[in-house]
């Protein structure tokens, strides 16, 4: 009996395993970094268009990746992870086409601008199909029980690209112009392409599976708590760079950087805390943490003080995600993962696709620095939300 148990598999490799699965998810968000720092000042200062057009370019992806997690959740249930993945690398090679094209038709500023936003959204919809299906390939490859392992190396690969991205494109605009952008998206998600085809993906789960809006519906509590505390981060994206012009500094892109430092940072030294403590006590210890960032962004008097405010925002936005997702991925089946999966993100999407429109309306009425004080009151507000859900648990536990 003893010979045939097989060893139990030691932590390190189950992290190696899910970092094999989550690279995919690295390669993606460094396409989306590359641009998120320059792309806003492309639009409002070589092309011309207003702060609110600015933030609808960049909102425009999240649109994208909010209105497709249905069908992203459903191949992936259906079709398999791994194909859910190619299809959306296939789709940053497109959006890095249409990037190229868009800034190479910089005179007709219009018509860029219109070939822009649809490379924003593909890239938005591969975002999606990458997401999903990298957390949900995880899931199937070391098991459930591991689910805030997979979603917090997630994490860790979406924004630590973000940290590279962000001053790498800087860089590379300033050394070889915007048409470097869409070629770098391109070339990057063709070579994640022939490092994929080999792979060995997991199988499909058989079974009945929920339809997607009653997956939302059992999601829907601890999303609307999630978004609430993720439109922060849609405001430092999205209006950092502008923020820092309006104040005269510049180095905007580091803001991004040392949040994503810090982000990494918390989930490798705390992860364990959400198995230990329980998501919603995790949740809510981050919420305050971000709502302090927040605070010091709004009121920061030097770049040093909006440094040290992204940082406590990334530090504390770092297990909102992981914490509220174990509780969430409770309410669904096995054989519904990625829809599960999906509708959980859809509430992060909702968040950044709204950060920039609402945000680049409080811009330009009260001016920049009032976006953090709005994002700080909204991160307060889902605070209270996760309180009530902790007592709902605490009341009827499953």
């Amino acid at each position: 009996m003893s010979a045939q148990q097989t060893p139990p598999v030691s932590s390190m490799a189950i992290t190696l395993q899910i970092v094999s699965i989550v690279f995919y998810t690295f390669v993606a968000f460094l396409c989306i970094g590359l641009p998120i720092a320059v792309l806003p000042g492309y639009v409002h200062e070589q092309l011309g268009f207003s702060a609110i057009v600015a933030g609808l370019t960049i909102g425009s992806q999240y649109l994208a990746t909010l209105l497709s997690r249905p069908m992203a959740g459903r191949m992936s249930d259906s079709i398999g992870t791994k194909r859910a993945i190619v299809y959306g690398l296939l789709g940053i090679v497109l959006s890095g086409v249409l990037t190229l094209l868009s800034t190479l038709l910089q005179s007709l500023p219009l018509l860029s601008l219109m070939i822009l936003i649809g490379g924003r959204l593909l890239l938005g919809i591969a975002q999606g199909l990458i997401g999903v299906g990298t957390i949900s390939w995880c899931m199937g490859q070391v098991g459930a029980e591991h689910t805030a392992r997979s979603i917090s190396w997630n994490g860790i690969a979406s924004y630590g690209a973000i940290a590279i991205g962000a001053p790498l494109g800087v860089v590379m605009v300033g050394a070889l112009g915007f048409t470097s952008l869409g070629i770098a998206l391109s070339v990057l998600a063709l070579a994640a392409l022939l490092l994929i085809r080999n792979k060995p993906s997991v199988p499909v789960i058989r079974g009945e599976r929920l339809p997607f809006w009653a997956v939302f519906g059992r999601i829907a509590p601890f999303g609307a708590s999630l978004s609430l505390a993720s439109i922060g981060y849609g405001t430092l994206t999205t209006f950092i760079t502008l923020f820092y012009i309006s104040r005269g500094w510049t180095g905007a892109a580091w803001c991004l950087t040392v949040f994503g430092i810090c982000f990494i940072l918390a989930r490798l030294l705390f992860i364990s805390s959400v198995n230990r403590f329980g998501g919603f006590s995790s949740a809510i210890a981050c919420m305050s943490i971000e709502t302090l960032g927040l605070g010091l962004l709004w009121l920061a008097p030097t770049t040093a003080v909006a440094l040290i405010g992204a940082g406590l925002t990334g530090f504390g936005l770092s297990l909102v995600y992981p914490a509220l997702g174990v509780e969430a991925i409770k309410q669904v089946p096995s054989t519904s993962r990625g829809a599960g999966l999906s509708a959980y993100a859809v509430f992060f999407d909702l968040a950044l696709a709204i950060a920039g429109p609402l945000m680049g309306a409080v811009a330009l009425n009260l001016g920049y620095s009032w976006i953090f004080f709005c994002a700080a009151l909204l991160s307060i507000t889902g605070l209270g939300l996760t309180l009530l859900l902790k007592r709902r648990a605490a009341l009827s536990p499953l």
